[in-house]
């Protein structure tokens, strides 16, 4: 009997130690939930924070791009309005001049000459106008005109030559438009 009462002691003992097991296995299983549970949500931000990086980072080339893309761009503006009084002086060559001014002016049709080159070179292009459609993307409406010769909407007269660097408008023609 003491051979029984001890395998029932042992028994109970046994089962006691198993339910302290069960709790411990189901609190170390609780435990488990809540640390994948975190390391879940630590994965799901790192991701974010890498995505927002990524598009930083891809966001900044783009704009280191554009700016070495239009880098020259405040420059020609700046030079934009010697080549307009350049081409205002040359067009005195249409006037009876001495001999000392006919050179002259031919030195300044060089300098322009040289000008007009290097904004070609530079991608600068001069926008049509005279003759066509008016377009407010390119062209600045300054005076409308009637001419029963033409259609509406026509750029009659170019007040200001209009320039495009690479692919963008730096000045817009200043025109005047048919009604």
């Amino acid at each position: 009997m003491e051979k029984q009462e001890k395998t029932k002691k042992k028994k109970v003992k046994v089962s006691e130690d198993i339910k302290k097991i069960k709790v411990e296995f189901d609190k170390l299983k609780e435990n488990f939930t809540i640390l994948n549970t975190e390391l879940a949500n630590e994965k799901d931000k790192n991701l974010r924070v890498q995505a927002e990086f990524m598009n930083y980072k891809r966001r900044r080339e783009e704009e280191i791009s554009l700016m070495f893309k239009y880098a020259d761009e405040d420059f020609i503006s700046k030079l934009l309005p010697v080549i307009d009084n350049f081409e205002r002086a040359i067009k005195l060559d249409d006037h009876d001049l001495t001999d000392e001014l006919s050179k002259f002016l031919a030195g300044f049709k060089m300098i322009y000459g040289n000008l007009i080159d290097i904004l070609n070179k530079s991608e600068v292009k001069e926008i049509e106008a005279l003759g066509i459609e008016f377009n407010p993307n390119y062209h600045q409406a300054v005076i409308m005109e009637k001419n029963e010769n033409k259609p509406a909407g026509v750029v009659l007269e170019v007040l200001q030559k209009g320039y495009m660097y690479k692919d963008k408008v730096i000045r817009p023609a200043m025109v005047k438009v048919n009604e």
